[in-house]
């Protein structure tokens, strides 16, 4: 019984699309715990909020890398800065497309999980 799970589990795992499990699980927890505490502290604090939220950033995981979630996010907090060392964070066209794709991830979460 045990060799037949075992088989089962690689099976399902090469079946699996290049790249997929990578995408979808390379995002520390830490990382979706503090977007599922900023989503819900937005939304509301409760059952119904933390599902739709958890459902949120995996939706986000499985359409950005990790890596481009925190430029997106480092882009997005420079930008708040004030001062010469935040104007290209503002201007360059580099940081608005990596902001555009986070947002779309976001815009499709959103249909799908609220």
């Amino acid at each position: 019984m045990r060799h037949a799970v075992i088989t089962l589990a690689v099976a399902a795992a090469m079946a699996a699309p290049a790249g997929w499990a990578q995408a979808v699980n390379d995002y520390p927890t830490n990382a979706r715990a503090e977007y599922v505490f900023a989503c819900m502290a937005t939304n509301g604090q409760n059952r119904d909020m933390l599902d739709r939220c958890s459902c949120a950033i995996d939706q986000i995981a499985s359409v950005l890398s990790y890596e481009d979630y925190v430029g997106a996010e480092t882009v997005l907090r420079m930008r708040q800065v004030t001062g010469e060392r935040a104007s290209m964070f503002k201007g360059m066209a580099q940081m608005t497309d990596i902001v555009a794709r986070l947002r779309r991830a976001e815009a499709e979460a959103e249909i799908l999980c609220f």
